[in-house]
C-alpha cells in the first residue's frame, strides 16, 4: 500500500443519500485517477487531473441518484506492471467503480485490458494512442482528449501546408510515440511530404544531443518530436543550444500542452506550432471554468485537466440517466449522450468510445504578443472532430460494423 502512494478524496453530499442509492452498488459511487504524479508527466495531467475531478464531482453536487461520490487517486509512476496492481486491487477490493485519466500509452492499453475484463468503464484523458479505439477498443472504454491521429491532422498538417514537407523524427520508445510517429508519417506522405528517418529515445531520457544531431544533419525542413512533457522540453531546450530552429529548420512539438509552455517559458517555446482540444482563454466559458481551476491550483488547465472534469462529469451524467452505476447501462449511456460542457462543444461518442469534438491549431505566442500571464497561444485553426478523429467504421475497432 505504502508503495502504491494511494491518497483518498471524498466529496460526499450533505443530504440526500438513502434509498435512492439503492441501484448504486455499495451505496456510493468511486472513482480513480490514475496517473503520473512524480515523473516526466506530473505537470502534464498529474495532481492538477486529481482536482479537475474533484471539480466535476462538486459541481454535479457531489452525490448521484443519492449516493455520494468519492474520488481516489494513485500514482502508476509510468510503470504498467505497478498500474495494473493498482487497477486490480481498486476493482477487487476497493469498490472502485471506473478509473480515469490514464496518463502514459502503454499505462493506458494495460488498465483498459483490465477493466474490460472486469466489465468496468474507462475513460482516458491523458494517453494519446488511437488503439485505444482501434484493435484493442472495449465496449467499457472511453478516449476523450485527445489521440495520437489529432495531433498528426492539426500540427503535421499544418506544417506540410506551410512548406515543411521534409520531416525527421524523435520518438519516445514506447507505444505512445510509435503511434504518434505512425500517425504523422501517414499523413505527411499523404499530403505530397516525405520522412527522411528517425530516431527513438528512452523515456525521461536526459541528454538528447546525438539524437538531435542526427536530425540536424538530416537536412529535414522539420523535426517532428514525437514524445511529450519533460522530453519534449528538454528536447526544445537543447535543440536551441544546437542552433537547431536559427539554422532554419523547424520543430513540430507533437503532443505539447500549456503546462509544458509554462514551464518551458515564452523565450524558448515562441513560435512552436501545437495541438490541443482545449484552451483556456477561448471563450466566456472556458474562462470562467479556468478561473475556478486557478484559484484552486495556482495553474491554468490545459486539455488533460480540462478533458478529465468532462470525463467525470459525463460518467456522473450517464449514471444518473441510467439510473444505477451497472457498468452495461452507464457505458450505453455514454454512448448514447452528446457531449456538452466547458471542453467539448456539441460532443458525441462514437460506437469505437471515441469523443468526437473539435480540436485546435495553436502558435506559440512570442514575449511580445503574451499580454498577460498564460496568455501563450494564438489559434490558428478550428479542426472539426469529424475530420480530426478517425472515423468509428474505419478505426479497426472490432465492435463497429465497417
Amino acid at each position: 500500500m505504502k508503495l502504491l502512494a494511494i491518497a483518498t478524496a471524498s466529496v460526499i453530499a450533505a443530504t440526500g443519500v438513502g434509498a435512492q442509492a439503492a441501484e448504486i452498488s455499495d451505496g456510493k459511487v468511486k472513482i480513480g485517477i490514475l496517473n503520473d504524479q512524480s515523473g516526466v508527466y506530473a505537470d502534464f495531467g498529474g495532481k492538477w487531473s486529481v482536482e479537475a475531478a474533484r471539480m466535476a464531482a462538486e459541481d454535479f453536487g457531489g452525490s448521484v441518484q443519492g449516493a455520494p461520490i468519492e474520488i481516489v487517486t494513485a500514482d502508476h509512476q509510468n510503470k504498467p506492471d505497478i498500474a495494473s496492481n493498482i487497477a486490480r486491487q481498486w476493482y477487487d477490493r476497493e469498490q472502485v467503480d471506473a478509473i480515469m485519466e490514464l496518463t502514459t500509452s502503454s499505462v493506458a492499453l494495460a488498465v483498459q485490458g483490465i477493466s474490460r475484463d472486469k466489465k468496468k468503464i474507462d475513460v482516458v484523458t491523458g494517453a494519446a494512442t488511437a488503439e485505444l479505439t482501434g484493435k484493442q477498443c472495449s465496449p467499457y472504454g472511453f478516449h476523450w482528449a485527445y489521440d495520437t491521429h489529432a495531433l498528426a491532422v492539426g500540427t503535421g498538417g499544418a506544417l506540410v501546408s506551410q512548406g515543411g514537407d521534409t520531416w525527421y523524427f524523435l520518438t519516445a520508445d514506447y507505444a505512445f510515440g510509435y503511434s504518434l510517429e505512425e500517425q504523422t508519417t501517414t499523413f505527411v506522405n499523404a499530403n505530397g511530404g516525405k520522412v527522411l528517418g528517425s530516431v527513438r529515445h528512452p523515456l525521461s531520457s536526459t541528454d538528447y544531443s546525438s539524437f538531435l544531431l542526427q536530425a540536424q544533419s538530416s537536412g529535414a525542413k522539420v523535426i517532428g518530436l514525437a514524445n511529450a512533457g519533460l522530453d519534449t522540453a528538454n528536447a526544445i531546450k537543447q535543440a536551441a543550444e544546437f542552433g537547431i530552429v536559427a539554422g532554419g529548420q523547424r520543430l513540430a512539438a507533437l503532443l505539447f500542452t500549456l503546462a509544458e509552455v509554462h514551464g518551458l517559458g515564452l523565450e524558448a517555446a515562441q513560435g512552436l506550432t501545437l495541438t490541443e482540444s482545449f484552451y483556456w482563454d477561448r471563450d466566456e466559458q472556458s474562462r470562467e471554468f479556468s478561473q475556478r481551476f486557478f484559484k484552486r491550483t495556482g495553474r491554468m488547465p490545459n486539455m488533460v485537466h480540462a478533458g478529465t472534469y468532462s470525463g467525470v462529469l459525463q460518467y456522473l451524467k450517464a449514471i444518473d440517466k441510467a439510473g444505477t452505476d451497472a457498468t452495461e447501462a452507464v457505458a450505453a449511456a455514454m454512448h448514447e449522450m452528446p457531449v456538452e460542457d466547458v471542453f467539448a462543444r456539441n460532443g458525441r461518442v462514437g460506437a469505437n468510445g471515441r469523443l468526437i469534438s473539435d480540436v485546435y491549431l495553436m502558435e506559440v505566442k512570442t514575449p511580445e504578443e503574451s499580454k498577460q500571464p498564460w496568455d501563450y497561444y494564438k489559434v490558428l485553426a478550428t479542426v472539426p472532430g469529424d475530420q480530426a478523429y478517425i472515423k468509428p467504421a474505419d478505426s479497426g475497432c472490432p465492435l463497429v460494423t465497417p
